[in-house]
């Protein structure tokens, strides 16, 4: 009777701790979501920035530049 009583009372401190380490794991990614939720990635730079990408009505042969330029340089 003795050994079914500690049985029990370790694995309630297992399932306690396995509750304990969801809950924390649960709640922190809330957090992180609340934290990230307003950040706009999209925004327009401030600053001295530059456009490092300029689309021209060349599109086509430019395109398959660099998709051949992709391709051997295995990236």
């Amino acid at each position: 009777m003795l050994d079914w009583l500690k049985l029990m009372w370790q694995t309630s401190k297992v399932f306690l701790a396995f509750s304990v380490c969801t809950l924390m794991f649960y709640f922190g990614l809330q957090w992180l979501n609340r934290e990230y939720e307003n950040y706009h990635r999209y925004d327009e730079p401030n600053g001295r920035a530059v456009k490092v990408f300029n689309q021209t009505s060349e599109t086509e042969g430019h395109l398959l530049e660099r998709l051949k330029f992709f391709y051997q340089s295995g990236e």
